[in-house]
């Protein structure tokens, strides 16, 4: 096996954090998790990240007012979240310790890709330096997880301008940049697009827009997925003739 030599922007980020900072894992869930959620390109405010961690208004309030003294985020206007230096540092650690590890259990292990999303989530907070770094040697340093997702300290990916699919009009042919974040802690979803091969490099031509059904369908490959629009949003997509990526 060819052992990948660790670029030295990516080593120096490791030796800063040895260990996420030092925080509790439950700060670094919520860290990660903001961060995940501004990735979408909206707005991260209270109630969304309660929803998408599943936690009640109240407990996430009292964590909103904890990161806060901990000087980790900044309550911006219109109650927007955003990331202090600190813990933009601290949650990029977890992503990308999370990342590589779904890369790992689908690559190396076979795992699908939605029980390698909650296998890495028991796994992300033991992960050491030391093994992210073999970690990510093992894996040729791979600049995405396997739902396309970018890995942070990693080269970046192919430049394409995406958007969410839901935003696409019938006729147009696409392809799959990446399954957010938000979209994978939606288990029934996660589960619908891998069954339906909806993944990352997959192209899509849009058959049917419908915003009185609240629906977009999308045929590929001999195959037809109807997915709703909310869900749809969660998907990014590119146009190939337009962004030059190739499907």
């Amino acid at each position: 096996m060819t052992i990948v030599r660790m670029p030295l922007c990516y080593t120096r980020r490791i030796g800063k954090k040895k260990n996420a900072g030092g925080t509790s894992a439950s700060v670094q869930d919520y860290l990660a998790a903001i961060y995940d959620l501004a990735g979408s390109g909206h707005p991260v405010i209270g109630a969304r990240l309660a929803k998408h961690m599943g936690i009640s208004a109240p407990a996430v309030t009292e964590a909103i007012h904890r990161m806060v003294r901990g000087n980790y985020v900044k309550v911006g206007r219109g109650k927007e979240l955003v990331l202090t230096l600190r813990g933009r540092q601290v949650a990029e650690v977890m992503a990308r310790r999370h990342r590589l590890l779904e890369r790992w259990l689908t690559d190396i292990l076979g795992l699908n890709w939605t029980d390698a999303h909650e296998e890495a989530h028991r796994l992300e907070h033991a992960i050491s330096p030391r093994v992210e770094l073999r970690l990510a040697e093992l894996l040729g340093m791979p600049s995405t997880c396997p739902h396309g997702n970018p890995i942070p300290g990693m080269a970046g990916a192919p430049v394409v301008e995406p958007f969410p699919l839901a935003q696409a009009n019938e006729g147009m042919t696409v392809v799959v940049e990446r399954v957010t974040e938000e979209a994978e802690a939606d288990k029934n979803l996660l589960e619908h697009l891998w069954k339906n091969n909806v993944r990352p490099g997959r192209r899509l031509r849009i058959t049917e827009v419908a915003p009185w059904a609240g629906t977009i369908t999308a045929a590929g490959d001999g195959q037809t997925i109807a997915l709703g629009l909310p869900a749809a949003g969660k998907i990014w997509v590119y146009c190939p003739t337009v962004s030059g990526g190739a499907a």
